[in-house]
């Protein structure tokens, strides 16, 4: 205490300071006190060490803050107004402070190295969060707020974030030429053109829009991000079991959607191009485990051979390829937007299922990251061993269904 009360002298006389901010430049010390209250004690302590006449902070006069403390309820205010419509149970409060305000109390630290201050934004936070949580019944929660608001003190408003919503599931593609993602237009990247006809995109559709325009307008949403578990290729189906996918709902003001209401209505929306099987909720968390696991693909294609080549050739063509490691250098075909490297995957399984119409019908189950096409044809020497190289005969994927992704972690599975 005997060095402590000098230096509350000297910060005394450096300006005139709020009980607020004189306070802050102690908060580590002791417990069970406000700022406010410590920095009254302080000021109190000092006038009885000096032997002074105790004078009370004069409001209107902190050089730090501009008395901004005052305003705590008015600020509230203006959170609990911004965030009347959103759907929440959890916040947090943040403060962008003046950069004036920011070195007023830097400079108090560093000219009287000071080692236990709380900054100012710090008790902001707090002091208008708890003030918010009283006004609205809402809950700070500072780890996994659902609203984050952003108190802009020099311009005296508030900013909105809302916290994304996920839900995971499972989706078909059940018609051709759709792409998984949108495509802006090639021609006016998505400015809009008369080349796409002033929609700024490739493709009038794709499963990412089928499925987050039901859910943009229950969630009263800004947007939505589709997350798959790898991509199929535009001209291919996507069957069987379905991929597994996370839709990320971008700035939800409504967060209490019913998923089996939320499938019906992606279902009934897409009418048969997609479908979709929702099975729960989700987290960023699970889309980076989403994204990051390996999956095997099962698929089943249609082969055309040019000219004559006899089933029993095919199959020990197939033989060959069971099993095999293949590498192959970045097809052709995706060149512009993949890395040139070379891969080494392995065929886990394949085998003929039949003849149709002169093609065969063939089911590929694939190591992550297997170009099936490219196994078929070999893309000009890129990929070895290919059917076609094995065959010595030329051959191409006439269609391409997946029928599986398999392995991976469903819901609440690490």
């Amino acid at each position: 205490m005997s060095k402590l009360l000098p230096l509350i002298g000297s910060i005394l006389e450096y300006g005139a300071i709020c009980d607020h901010c004189l306070g802050r430049l102690f908060a580590k010390r002791s417990f069970g006190l406000s700022n406010a209250e410590r920095g009254h004690a302080l000021r109190v302590a000092h006038a009885l060490d000096a032997n002074l006449r105790f004078a009370p902070y004069e409001e209107g006069t902190c050089f730090v803050c501009s008395d901004l403390f005052r305003e705590v309820d008015l600020w509230a205010g203006r959170v609990a107004d911004a965030i009347a419509d959103i759907d929440h149970e959890t916040f947090v409060i943040g403060t962008r402070v003046p950069p004036m305000m920011a070195e007023s109390e830097e400079m108090l630290w560093s000219d009287f190295s000071l080692t236990d201050p709380e900054p100012l934004k710090s008790e902001m936070n707090r002091e208008v969060g708890k003030a918010v949580a009283a006004l609205t019944g809402r809950r700070g929660d500072p780890k996994n707020p659902e609203v984050t608001v952003i108190l802009n003190i020099a311009e005296e408003a508030v900013e909105v974030q809302i916290a994304p919503v996920f839900f995971y599931g499972r989706y078909k593609k059940l018609e051709r030429g759709i792409p998984q993602t949108h495509w802006d237009c090639r021609a006016c990247h998505g400015a809009g053109c008369d080349a796409c006809g002033g929609t700024g995109k490739q493709y009038p559709d794709s499963v990412e829009e089928l499925i987050g325009r039901p859910a943009l307008g229950l969630f009263g949403a800004d947007g939505f991000i589709l997350h798959g578990a790898g991509r199929e290729d535009i001209d291919a189906l996507m069957i069987g079991t379905g991929r597994p996918f996370i839709m990320e709902v971008v700035a939800p003001r409504q967060r209490k959607v019913d998923l089996p209401a939320l499938e019906s209505a992606i279902n009934a929306s897409a009418s048969g191009r997609v479908e979709v099987a929702l099975s729960s909720w989700s987290s960023r968390r699970e889309v980076e485990t989403l994204k990051s696991h390996k999956a095997h693909k099962t698929y089943r294609i249609l082969v055309d051979i040019e000219g004559y080549t006899s089933p029993d050739l095919v199959e020990k063509a197939l033989e060959d390829l069971n099993g095999a490691v293949i590498h192959q250098r970045t097809p052709q075909r995706v060149s512009h937007r993949r890395a040139d490297l070379i891969r080494k995957r392995t065929v886990i399984d394949i085998r003929c299922l039949g003849v149709e119409d002169g093609q065969y019908l063939i089911q590929v189950i694939g190591e992550a990251g297997l170009y099936i096409k490219e196994l078929i044809s070999g893309d000009n020497g890129r990929t070895t061993p290919s059917f076609s190289e094995i065959l010595g005969a030329p051959a191409r994927v006439h269609t391409l269904d997946v029928v599986s992704v398999e392995g991976m972690p469903e819901h609440g599975e690490e």
